[in-house]
């Protein structure tokens, strides 16, 4: 990383610029820099509205750059430590697509992990190619999926010596690495790309004592979501390559989906947060691993609860483990995650990132204090207080292994009917089904329903969970295959 480079914030920099100029507006957006919109420039200042511009030599543009955001991109290559990056602005799920899209096309096969975000599958869906899974372990005294383990690996490519790619997640949302070194190396051998899912990784690149991170590794292509752990505006992402990918192609696969209105109040705050993790991320991640490690020892000493870490390292399906990640296992109080995660909302003011039927996760990031892990902490003692029961046991579905019958396409635009959940058994879905956050399906287009699925998405309906991806808000019916 060339760090006296790494100062520089050009698209910041050219939109200070062009503030300052203060140019009469005959194009879009069409609030004219706030002034036809009294009460949103109240809401969001007008500063923030005097940037909210349009593509214009000046400022470039995200479709084609050539001046100011092709080197904010170069930057941001320098400090990911790839050949080329993209800025983008429709999430890292805009990334995961294009990975995706770039790489394999319809009828072309594509290794992944179950636990995949809806993205790879809805990816899926817009290219017609075909998932091999791995079915990743599941520590049934947690609740959660694990990581890849080489030997799936290699028994899946062995199989499928046709694929195209392999997509990787690094890390899981629960703080879970595989093998990443060697499941990339393993990949290549066998002359496929290897695609690195890092929407929980931002932080990865900013610090040794951290699990390795996608483009360090070897990876063809990172998906980095700088929202997140980054510090960067939501929806705002960046996409890494290495040398074997062609980046006009890249470009030209992004071009199909991405906005050619690219906002640059997402691409100034991809722009100053590069610069801010390059100049200060190192210092800023050891302070966050160190808040993570004294939120999991104050939380650990409550009782009950397990706010688990990298004592779970086995080599295997946790090859390593993401200590910024506070991922507390609510089971030992009798209540799930997602009943403590409306309880802390609700009556102590504390927004948590997700709750599910085992575990809630604190994200700790950049912007969290110290006084704000005492008072989570504190919080969570009230809550065993006031309202333990006694320990039930919790199924884990979400992770069974799915029987695929059918492509993702081949599902999502087959003809199909409307049947009650109750009656679904023995049916293949046409709609994905999943808890979100985080986003990981229960079912998939293609895959057949079976009795604990059901069972699985009704209790998670009754214990408060958001369940997206079906046409029926209240997912008391189900579309299916004809």
């Amino acid at each position: 990383m060339n760090i006296e480079k790494q100062g520089r914030a050009p698209i910041y920099e050219a939109l200070e610029k062009f503030r300052k100029q203060r140019v009469v507006p005959f194009d879009v957006p069409g609030h004219k820099r706030g002034r036809g919109n009294p009460e949103l420039t109240e809401f969001l200042g007008q500063k923030c509205l005097d940037v909210d511009v349009n593509s214009m030599k000046p400022l470039d543009n995200l479709s084609h750059p050539v001046s100011v955001i092709k080197e904010a991109e170069e930057l941001a290559a320098d400090a990911f430590g790839a050949a080329h990056a993209f800025l983008m602005v429709g999430g890292t799920t805009s990334s995961v697509q294009a990975m995706v899209l770039s790489t394999v096309a319809h009828g072309d096969k594509i290794i992944m992990p179950r636990n995949v975000h809806k993205s790879a599958i809805n990816a899926l869906i817009l290219c017609g190619a075909v998932p091999v899974y791995i079915d990743p372990k599941v520590d049934k005294d947690l609740g959660i999926p694990l990581g890849m383990e080489i030997a799936d690996v290699k028994r899946a490519i062995e199989s499928n010596p046709d694929a195209k790619a392999i997509l990787i997640n690094n890390p899981s949302y629960y703080g879970i690495c595989s093998d990443l070194k060697s499941i990339i190396d393993l990949a290549h051998e066998h002359g496929m790309k290897a695609l690195v899912d890092e929407a929980h990784g931002t932080h990865l690149y900013f610090h040794e004592k951290l699990p390795p991170a996608g483009m360090q590794s070897g990876a063809d292509m990172a998906a980095v979501s700088m929202h997140k752990s980054g510090g960067s505006l939501t929806q705002s992402s960046i996409l890494l390559t290495g040398d074997s990918v062609d980046p006009g192609y890249v470009q030209q696969i992004i071009n199909l989906t991405q906005s050619t209105s690219a906002s640059y109040l997402l691409l100034a705050s991809l722009d100053i947060s590069r610069r801010n993790l390059a100049l200060r991320g190192h210092g800023s991640f050891e302070n966050v691993g160190h808040m993570a490690e004294y939120a999991r020892n104050e939380i650990n000493e409550i009782g009950g609860y397990y706010a688990f870490g990298s004592e779970l390292i086995n080599g295997k399906s946790i090859y390593d483990f993401d200590i910024t990640k506070l991922v507390i296992n609510t089971r030992g109080i009798g209540l799930t995650g997602i009943e403590v995660y409306d309880l802390l909302r609700d009556e102590y003011d504390i927004q948590m990132e997700f709750g599910e039927l085992s575990n809630v996760l604190a994200y700790i990031s950049i912007g969290d204090r110290l006084q704000d892990i005492e008072r989570l902490a504190g919080a969570l003692a009230d809550i065993k207080r006031l309202y333990q029961k006694e320990k039930t046991g919790i199924e884990t579905a979400e992770y069974v292994s799915p029987v695929v019958r059918a492509t993702p396409q081949e599902a999502f635009y087959s003809e199909k009917e409307t049947v009650k959940l109750t009656d679904a058994a023995g049916r293949i879905s046409g709609e994905s089904v999943m808890c979100y956050p985080p986003g990981i399906p229960i079912v998939s287009p293609g895959e057949l329903i079976t009795d604990d699925i059901i069972t699985y998405i009704n209790e998670a309906k009754e214990r408060g969970c958001s369940m997206q991806g079906t046409k029926d808000p209240d997912l008391n019916n189900i579309e299916v295959l004809s």
